[in-house]
């Protein structure tokens, strides 16, 4: 073993040990990458290590890169879609959508679930904040599938692994950093968001076919209510009623960006606007909403760019240390095709999704083997699509499932850890098929988007 595979993986155990000891992570970033920028100065010049590194190569063009990401007009489609997601969960729009749609659905066996999967999807596509759209689902019908004799497992598990659509389905800010990271023309936000739709809407309704199949085999598992309210018109007109401001908002933002009348970024200041207009409309506007989202608006922001900063540290200090070289020649080394290889990343990602955030993963692992994968000829978009559905596992895998600690804070007592996890392990396994789906069917995530841009 060289002296670059030493430091690389010195590197990466480093920065996961202080993880693991509870450092933030863009402090362990930071602080590895200027440690190991230290270690390499003081072999090179004064050990006479053979290293193609330099302190001017790397902690020398800090301040160009820094500067980069944050004049970087597509960053700003980041805060616009983050203010929108919260505007949206404080307009009241899924309260409404909820009791609507359960008037239709809830006297079907699992019709409840199925709501929550319906309303879920929508808010997905409307929102994209998974903290936001777990706890909401989770405070809206955790109680009442309970109080309807559903199982604890199935209700906590739905509206867990449904809020966690919202980081799949566009418009979404995983895919707006990923379009980022990746910096191909041919893996662009639009692209990224045609190519994410359909296997979005796949996984909701597997998760939709997977809770009414499983209701009908097991009878006790999502029974009927034993008093069902008949279906009449002005219950088809409420849903209609309901579903027509979200869905208006989600044709505004992604119908902008796919048809070329506005940017990403453009698209995300209509979709900001809507959301105030709409929670104007449902009477929810008020200066205490306001500042909350904006608060909470910037918080988030400051969250992510400040791993961006500490991402950014880290991966110059890797390259300068021939980092990239290092993870080519092992990834070229597999003993597999591209998709041999491909499958491989996808089984990395999935297991550091146990430990690592999405952002993380998304800022340190996919600049790093993204353009090896691109020179075997891999579709940019399908690959992209399937570092997705992967990522959105991270979610629902323990220790460190974001969404089953939120889903936690709104569970009434009763329902244990356990239950949570028993919830979601069904869902994963979902999850996990849709990925193999798009796997071994590669138009589910290229088609679309060929569709729509080819010719552009």
């Amino acid at each position: 073993m060289g002296l670059e595979e030493i430091l690389v993986i010195g590197m990466f155990a480093g920065f996961m040990g202080l993880l693991l000891i509870g450092f933030p992570v863009a402090w362990a970033l930071a602080g590895i990458g200027f440690l190991f920028a230290v270690i390499g100065h003081v072999l090179v010049e004064h050990m006479g290590a053979d290293l193609w590194f330099s302190w001017g190569g790397t902690i020398g063009v800090l301040d160009r890169r820094l500067y980069g990401i944050i004049a970087n007009e597509l960053m700003v489609a980041l805060p616009l879609f983050i203010f929108m997601g919260i505007m949206l969960d404080r307009s009241g729009i899924a309260e409404r959508l909820m009791n609507s749609l359960v008037r239709v659905l809830g006297g079907l066996r699992g019709g409840y679930a199925v709501t929550v999967v319906i309303v879920g999807v929508l808010l997905a596509a409307s929102t994209g904040i998974v903290g936001a759209s777990v706890v909401l689902l989770g405070m809206l019908s955790i109680g009442p599938m309970l109080q309807a004799k559903y199982n604890k497992s199935l209700a906590v598990g739905t509206a867990c692994s449904v809020g966690t659509l919202g980081i799949l389905v566009p418009p979404s800010i995983m895919l707006v950093l990923m379009a980022d990271r990746l910096g191909t023309s041919e893996a662009s936000v639009g692209r990224l968001f045609m190519g994410a739709l359909i296997p979005g809407i796949m996984l909701g309704v597997m998760y939709i076919a997977y809770i009414v199949i499983a209701a009908y085999i097991k009878k006790d598992l999502a029974p009927a209510p034993e008093n069902r309210q008949p279906l009449n018109a002005r219950a088809l007109l409420e849903v209609l009623i309901a579903v027509l401001p979200p869905l208006a908002l989600i044709v505004a933002v992604l119908g902008s960006i796919f048809t070329g009348f506005a940017t990403t970024t453009e698209a995300s200041a209509v979709g900001a606007l809507g959301a105030v207009l709409l929670a104007l409309f449902n009477r929810r506007l008020n200066f205490d909403v306001v500042s909350k989202a904006l608060y909470q608006t910037t918080r988030t922001t400051a969250f992510i760019f400040g791993i961006f900063v500490g991402a950014t540290v880290f991966a110059v200090v890797l390259r300068g240390l021939g980092g990239d070289d290092v993870i080519r020649n092992a990834i070229t080394g597999l003993p597999f095709g591209p998709a041999g290889v491909v499958l491989t990343i996808m089984l990395v990602v999935f297991l550091l999704g146990f430990f690592l955030d999405w952002v993380e993963i998304t800022l340190i692992i996919l600049p790093l083997v993204a353009p090896v994968v691109f020179s075997l000829g891999v579709d940019p978009v399908w690959f992209a699509i399937l570092f997705a559905i992967c990522l959105q596992t991270s979610f629902l895998t323990p220790p460190v499932g974001f969404a089953l600690f939120y889903i936690k804070g709104v569970c009434p007592p009763g329902i244990t850890t356990l239950d949570i996890y028993k919830g979601v392990a069904p869902f994963v396994a979902l999850q996990m098929l849709g990925l193999f789906l798009v796997f071994f069917y590669e138009p589910l995530a290229t088609w679309l988007p060929a569709q729509v841009y080819s010719g552009r």
